[in-house]
C-alpha cells in the first residue's frame, strides 16, 4: 500500500518537474503574466500558469495509476475548478462570477454525498459542507501572496491528511483517497522547486483555487482526520487544525481590514507572511514559519482524533498561542505605506462595474439563502409532514441541483449585469427570466428523483412563483437601502458645509 502511494507522489512530482519550464515559457509567449503592483509582493515580472502545470501533473498520474476511477468526483471537481482559475488568470474574472460557480461546484460536492457530517440536521449540514467548501477554496487563494506560502502550506495539508487517513480506522478503504492526497502532494512538490524563493513562476488562481477546492474536498471523505461522528472534537476540531493556517490568515486579513476601514475584498500586503516580514524576517523565513505552523497544527489535528485530556490541553494551548500571535500580527503597522490597488479596467466579464464588487457578492449570497428558503417553502407547502418526511431524501439530494441550475441560469441571463441603482420592470423580466431557465432544469431534476409527473410541475411552479417574489423583493430592497444611503450622505454634506 505504502508503495504505491509513493509510487503515485514520485509520478506527480516529476510530470511537474517536466511541465513547469513549457508553462513558464508558454506564460511569457501569450502574456499571462503577473507585473508588479503597490498591492502585490512580487517586484518583477512572474508568468502565472504554474497552476496549469500542476493540474496537468495531478489528471495524469491520476490516469496513470489507475486512481482517476475511484476519485471522479473530486477530480473531475479540481479540473472544473481549475478551468475557472484559468480563466481567471486569462481574463480577469471579477469575485461575484467565480463566486457563482464555486458555489455550484460546492453544491455538486454536497449532492454526490460529499459532506461535513457534523450537524445533525441535513440541510444545515449540507449548507456548512458548502461554505467550508468554497471559504477553504478561497483560503488558500488569499493564501498564495508570498513565494512558496501556499504551495508549501498545501503539501503540509495533504501529507497531514495523508497521516489522518493512514491511522484511521477505515484505513483499507481509503487507499484511493491516500493516494490521490499524495498525487497532489507530488505535483505542487514538482511546481514548488521553481516557486521556492525567489519565485520564477506563480501558480495562479488555477492552482491556488485547485489545491484549495482538492484539500476541503478530501476534508469531507470518510476515514480521513474527521474521527468519530459522535465526538464533537475530533469531527469540527481534527480538519480545523489541519487547515489551520489558511484559515488563520483569512481571517487576520479580513478583521484587520475591516478595522482599519479596508475592504476585505481589496488586495493588499497586510497577510501574516507580509507582516513577519515587516519584523524583519526574511521572505523565506516568514515562510518557514508558516509551514512550521501548518505542520504543529496538523498534528495536533491528529491527535485530537483520539480526545484525550492531553491532546485536547494541546490543542486548547495552540489556539490561545494563535490569538496572541494574531494580536502581535494586526499591531504591526503594515497601512499607510501601500496605495490602494488599482480597479481593473480592463478586466473582461460578463458583470460590469468594478463599483459592484462589494454588492455583486453580496447578491450572489443572498440569492443562495433565497433559492434554499424557496425550495424548501415549495417542499413544506406542497407535502404534510409525514409526506415530507418520506421523500426527504429526494429534497436534499435535488437541493444542491436546484441550487446550482438557478445561480447559473441567473448568471446566463444577466441578472447579475448591470448597476442596480434603479430596478425597474425590465430588470423584473430579467429576473423571471432567469427563473424560467431555473424552472426548466427544476422541473428535470424533480422528475428524476420524485418519479411524479403530476407533483413535479407543482413543486416547479410553485418554487418559480415563491424565488421570482423574493429574488425581485430582495433587489427592491437593495434599492431602497442604497437609495437612503444617498440622501444620508448628502445630508451630512450639507451639514458640514
Amino acid at each position: 500500500m505504502i508503495g504505491g502511494i509513493l509510487q503515485a507522489l514520485l509520478i506527480a512530482l516529476a510530470a511537474a518537474v517536466i511541465l513547469v519550464p513549457f508553462c513558464r515559457i508558454l506564460a511569457h509567449r501569450i502574456g499571462v503574466v503577473a507585473h508588479p503592483r503597490n498591492d502585490r509582493w512580487h517586484r518583477s515580472t512572474v508568468p502565472l500558469l504554474g497552476g496549469v502545470a500542476i493540474a496537468m501533473a495531478t489528471l495524469a498520474a491520476s490516469l496513470m495509476t489507475g486512481v482517476a476511477a475511484a476519485m471522479v468526483v473530486p477530480l473531475s471537481g479540481a479540473m472544473l475548478i481549475f478551468a475557472l482559475g484559468l480563466l481567471d488568470d486569462i481574463l480577469s474574472l471579477k469575485p461575484s462570477t467565480k463566486l457563482i460557480f464555486q458555489v455550484a461546484m460546492a453544491a455538486a460536492l454536497v449532492y454526490f454525498g460529499f459532506r461535513l457530517n457534523w450537524l445533525e440536521s441535513r440541510l444545515l449540514d449540507s449548507a456548512l459542507t458548502m461554505a467550508w467548501v468554497v471559504g477553504l477554496t478561497n483560503a488558500f487563494n488569499l493564501l498564495d501572496n508570498m513565494d512558496g506560502l501556499c504551495a508549501g502550506t498545501a503539501v503540509v495539508v495533504a501529507l497531514m491528511l495523508i497521516a489522518g487517513f493512514w491511522t484511521g480506522v477505515t484505513r483499507e478503504d481509503a487507499v484511493a483517497e491516500m493516494t490521490y492526497l499524495a498525487i497532489i502532494a507530488g505535483a505542487t512538490i514538482g511546481f514548488l522547486f521553481y516557486n521556492f524563493p525567489p519565485a520564477s513562476i506563480f501558480m495562479g488562481d488555477s492552482g491556488s483555487l485547485l489545491l484549495g477546492f482538492s484539500l476541503a474536498t478530501l476534508t469531507l471523505t470518510p476515514g480521513g482526520v474527521r474521527g468519530s461522528r459522535s465526538d464533537v472534537v475530533s469531527v469540527i476540531a481534527g480538519p480545523v487544525f489541519v487547515l489551520l493556517v489558511p484559515i488563520f490568515d483569512t481571517t487576520l486579513v479580513t478583521v484587520a481590514r475591516l478595522l482599519s476601514g479596508r475592504s476585505p475584498a481589496m488586495g493588499g500586503r497586510d497577510h501574516s507572511s507580509h507582516r513577519l516580514v515587516a519584523i524583519g524576517l526574511s521572505e523565506r523565513n516568514a515562510v518557514f514559519v508558516l509551514w512550521l505552523l501548518a505542520a504543529i497544527g496538523g498534528a495536533i489535528g491528529l491527535t485530537l482524533r483520539t480526545s484525550t485530556q492531553g491532546s485536547i490541553a494541546a490543542g486548547a494551548l495552540f489556539v490561545a498561542g494563535m490569538c496572541v500571535f494574531a494580536v502581535y500580527l494586526v499591531r504591526i503597522r503594515v497601512y499607510g505605506a501601500t496605495a490602494a490597488a488599482p480597479p481593473k479596467t480592463d478586466a473582461v466579464t460578463p458583470l460590469a462595474g468594478t463599483f459592484m464588487y462589494k454588492r455583486r457578492v453580496v447578491e450572489v449570497i443572498v440569492d443562495v439563502g433565497l433559492v434554499v428558503a424557496a425550495y424548501y417553502i415549495t417542499n413544506r407547502q406542497l407535502l404534510d409532514p409525514e409526506a415530507y418526511m418520506q421523500h426527504a431524501d429526494s429534497f436534499y439530494a435535488s437541493l444542491p441541483l436546484i441550487l446550482a441550475a438557478q445561480l447559473l441560469s441567473f448568471f446566463a441571463v444577466g441578472v447579475y449585469r448591470g448597476t442596480w441603482h434603479y430596478f425597474g420592470m425590465k430588470d423584473g423580466i430579467i429576473v423571471i427570466k432567469g427563473v424560467a431557465v431555473g424552472l426548466a432544469a427544476a422541473a428535470i431534476v424533480v422528475v428524476s428523483l420524485y418519479r411524479d409527473p403530476d407533483f413535479t410541475w407543482r413543486v416547479s411552479l410553485l418554487y418559480a412563483a415563491i424565488v421570482a417574489v423574493l429574488v425581485i423583493t430582495s433587489r427592491l430592497s437593495l434599492r431602497l437601502v442604497g437609495r437612503a444611503l444617498v440622501l444620508q450622505r448628502r445630508a451630512n454634506l450639507r451639514l458640514t458645509r
